[in-house]
């Protein structure tokens, strides 16, 4: 490769830059856009609310700048020569700004910064929202530095610039001081921009896990009713703190006064369950907002989820809530649950209160989440919260991963997801959060009329499945089949570690569930090794002679519990396994408490004797007897009514377990790419002839620009010119259509192979014509392409298809007629990491081909995956192309590299 550093992405980069929220330091929010020519009362408002030292170290006077200074702050229109964000909150029932940032031009490379806040708001991080905002909307325009000029006595302004992680070069000069931010971000700008977003995010939802007081808005007196149910989860569960029941045509609900309005509560309110008439929704709010109230969990539904009146009224109550400062779960939602003592908050419309434990729980559905709840009971999984996100219109599932990262309560995070809003910033917190805790996702939706079901019950559209497993590979994310695998899942990767490799002891009193528990072994790609002449000699000594010795050790049905607990303790201190898979078949009622309590023995003896890294689990086949648990003083064994149950588990944590082992990829970032003259070739075509294909030329140079390795040739207008080419390039050539528009260029004669002569070239270019001639299709020729003809290698293939939800998708696979008819090919979102590229190469079953096969040599790896990595930047930073095809790439031995013979690029107007 040529020289490479990393690229840091911060996490901004995924947001809307230019409008929506921002999260501040104290968990409150506010609204954020571009100004506008109307906003010219509002911002001479805002001046003159500015304090007069506030003035002074903004616009250098503490008199008022001239009208067309604050006019000049309210033109947005040409970002290339200034911009300005303003930031907004609400009170006293109108709209105020209460932060305003601006840039200006200085050169083409340079924009003047200055920012100023309410005195009300300072220590709250709005400076360096804003620096964030401002910083990324200039780069989107060209610009790569920010300068700016303050009072050397402005620490509160020099502390925003440091904060940023910018790298910064001050000057000073009398009171004055100058600074220069480079906008290239470092590692220290992500990581700084990540845990302010984390600790603003996680302030802003305590509110809703450990709210002090709840007030209950459309309490009813009608047992049958959704307000009167949930009042009652809120009771019955003997929440910690005040409970204020809302309804203003009742005085007392069981025996509990009710309050007329949300703004008649006596005391303060920390959160507000919302449960009342559609139209009636955005009323309360105001006097949610009115009574200080931070956050909101809106159950109503009627909004996007039916139509364009109800995404209206959705986008209204959105925008409400961020111009209050407050966070909001749903609308359209079942409610939240923290299963905390100290707070024992079940704001559901269930009775159903699940025991207290590890696994926190977001849900889209809220029938979905009735059932989930349902089930970790019958599997003896502990919740620790549990969230319906309903709509999505503020609180997110990403923002619940943020605050779950932290959490103390919560060991592993469960997720049932119809649709993604953001699903490049779920990849990044998700990749973040899984390197500590294992995060398990069901994603409805993976059929067409899934998709469909999907959509119109979320109100949002369903993305590609391809891309869905790429994002969750690549995040870490452990994908569930059914709410069944969801909660096997939790509950053995909550209650017991993560297995240290793929080998699995398993020991049984019968035969048959063990061939169907070590059968799904084998699926899960686990390892039943046959055990060491050590283990079998230890389990000889107390076993009788029927008993099978290998893995699985059979016991035999008349296993008694001695010999479970003495076979169970030899194989978990066995060095030739991993984990342990235990199954019982019951033979007689009577016999399982005896049974299980050997199981457990075995178990703690041999933790106690050092086992205590490996995980255990249980396949329980006892009728009668199912519902039995099995704790010692220091674990939770999980146990599951089916052999093939704890195989699929231990799978897929071993999965994750060498997925969190391996390094994090590094996206990189080369120093010999000309992204600017492909933007100039992308934006000429489209200006020049709309969307559509690349010509082979415009193809090709783009190519070069990216310094990919492109097949030595050239595209020839005449039979001369062909010959000239191919003299230049030497013979034997290849001569091939050039054309745009025509993709299956064989099926029309248009590729002719091994051409030794002069002769031979212009015949074939005349062939070529003619053959275009004969079916009116000339007008598709923009000549031949003559290159030298490749031997040996591995045919490949590279190509981007543009997901209108997640962005640019990968492919690698087999070349050629391959991909067609074989279709062995691995995708992955961009941007690639190092290690996304080499999970690909090797992730294909035509691997074996690119490592050397039956005499053939290998293929140059790392010149694949470096050409994955710079097709990965191209496509990330020119959005222009819309679709990539390069097919196909000859894998040459190491040393050689590879040879893109054929490409196709696309353009698209977004």
């Amino acid at each position: 490769m040529k020289q490479v550093r990393p690229l840091y992405t911060p996490p901004w980069k995924a947001d809307h830059a230019d409008s929506g929220s921002l999260i501040l330091r104290d968990g409150t929010t506010a609204a954020i856009r571009l100004s506008e020519p109307s906003d010219t009362a509002l911002m001479q408002q805002f001046v003159d609310r500015l304090s007069p030292e506030s003035k002074r170290r903004r616009f250098f006077s503490e008199g008022r700048p001239p009208d067309d200074f604050i006019a000049g702050l309210c033109d947005s229109s040409a970002p290339r020569s200034q911009l300005t964000l303003i930031v907004m909150r609400s009170w006293e029932d109108a709209l105020h700004i209460i932060a305003a940032g601006s840039y200006w031009a200085r050169d083409a490379h340079t924009a003047e910064v200055a920012m100023a806040v309410i005195d009300e708001f300072h220590g709250k991080g709005l400076g360096t929202l804003l620096l964030e905002r401002l910083a990324l909307l200039a780069i989107r325009h060209g610009f790569t530095r920010l300068w700016a000029v303050t009072h050397a006595d402005n620490l509160a302004m020099r502390e925003v610039f440091r904060e940023s992680g910018f790298t910064a070069h001050e000057a000073y000069g009398g009171d004055e001081m100058e600074v220069e931010l480079s906008l290239i971000p470092s590692e220290t700008t992500v990581t700084r921009a990540e845990v302010r977003e984390r600790l603003a995010t996680t302030a802003s939802l305590r509110p809703f896990f450990h709210p002090r007081s709840v007030t209950m808005v459309g309490a009813s007196r009608d047992p049958k009713s959704i307000g009167y149910r949930l009042f009652d989860a809120l009771r019955t569960n003997q929440f910690r703190g005040a409970i204020y029941p809302v309804n203003p045509h009742a005085s007392e609900i069981a025996g509990v006064p009710v309050h007329s309005s949300v703004r008649t509560i006596p005391g303060s309110v920390d959160l507000a369950i919302i449960a009342v008439p559609r139209q009636h929704v955005l009323s309360v709010v105001d006097d949610c907002a009115d009574k200080g109230v931070r956050a909101l969990v809106v159950i109503t539904a009627g909004f996007a989820e039916v139509g364009a009146e109800g995404t209206e009224l959705q986008s209204q109550l959105a925008k409400k809530i961020r111009q209050y400062g407050m966070r909001m779960i749903g609308p359209n939602c079942f409610g939240i649950l923290n299963t905390d003592r100290d707070v024992q908050l079940n704001a559901t419309f269930t009775t159903l209160f699940p025991p207290r434990g590890r696994a926190a729980m977001s849900s889209q559905s809220g029938a979905i989440g009735i059932a989930t709840l349902a089930g970790a009971r019958r599997f003896h999984l502990g919740i620790s919260s549990f969230v319906s996100v309903g709509n999505k219109a503020d609180v997110s599932t990403n923002d619940l991963l943020q605050y779950w990262e932290e959490d103390p309560s919560t060991n592993v995070v469960l997720l049932y997801v119809e649709s993604f809003g953001n699903p490049r910033k779920f990849a990044r917190i998700a990749r973040r959060v899984s390197r500590r805790k294992p995060i398990i996702a069901v994603k409805a939706g993976r059929s067409q009329s899934g998709r469909r079901a999907a959509s119109s019950h979320t109100a949002a559209l369903a993305a590609s499945d391809v891309a869905i497993d790429a994002l969750f590979h690549q995040a870490g994310v452990i994908r569930a089949e059914s709410l069944e695998d969801l909660l096997a899942l939790a509950s053995g990767l909550s209650n017991q570690p993560l297995p240290l490799g793929r080998r699995v002891g398993i020991i049984t009193n019968a035969g048959g569930p063990a061939v169907l528990c070590t059968d799904a072994c084998e699926e899960s790609e686990l390892v039943v090794p046959e055990l060491s002449a050590r283990t079998r000699a230890t389990l000889s000594s107390f076993l009788p002679l029927a008993a099978a010795l290998s893995n699985p050790v059979d016991l035999i049905a008349s296993a008694t519990p001695d010999q479970y607990a003495k076979g169970i303790e030899t194989l978990l201190l066995a060095g030739e396994i991993d984990a342990l898979i235990i199954l019982y078949m019951a033979v007689t009622v009577t016999d399982t408490p005896e049974i299980a309590r050997g199981i457990m023995a075995g178990i703690e003896n041999g933790r106690k004797a050092g086992a205590k890294a490996k995980p255990v689990l249980i396949g329980w086949m006892a009728e009668g007897d199912m519902d039995r648990t099995f704790n010692s003083q220091t674990e939770t064994i999980p146990a599951y009514h089916l052999p093939e149950t704890p195989a699929l588990v231990l799978g897929k944590a071993a999965t994750y377990a060498e997925w969190r082992q391996q390094p994090a990829g590094m996206v990189p970032d080369f120093d010999d790419l000309n992204l600017p003259a492909v933007k100039k070739i992308c934006t000429d075509v489209l200006s020049r002839r709309g969307a559509g294909w690349l010509s082979v030329e415009e193809t090709r140079n783009v190519m070069s620009a990216l310094r990919l390795p492109v097949q030595p040739g050239g595209v020839a207008g005449t039979a001369d010119e062909a010959a000239a080419v191919a003299r230049q390039v030497g013979y034997p050539v290849a001569v091939k259509l050039a054309s745009h528009q025509i993709v299956h260029k064989t099926e029309i004669g248009g590729v002719q192979l091994n051409l030794t002569n002069e002769e031979a070239v212009r015949k074939a270019f005349d062939s070529v014509r003619t053959r275009l001639a004969e079916t009116n299709q000339l007008d598709a020729m923009e000549g031949v392409l003559v290159q030298p003809m490749l031997t040996g290698g591995v045919e490949v293939m590279i190509g981007v298809a543009d997901d209108p939800l997640f962005g640019p998708l990968m492919a690698f696979g087999l070349g050629g007629i391959h991909v067609e008819i074989l279709g062995d090919v691995q995708f992955r979102i961009t941007p690639l990491t190092d290690r996304d590229a080499a999970e690909m190469v090797r992730g294909i079953k035509g691997y074996r081909l690119l490592t050397g096969y039956r005499g053939h040599p290998p293929a140059d790896l790392d010149a694949l995956e470096e050409t994955l990595l710079r097709v990965s930047r191209l496509v990330e930073e020119i959005p222009e192309i819309s679709e990539l095809d390069l097919n196909p790439i000859f894998a040459l031995p190491p040393g050689q590299g590879c040879r893109i013979v054929d490409a196709r690029i696309r353009v698209g107007l977004g």
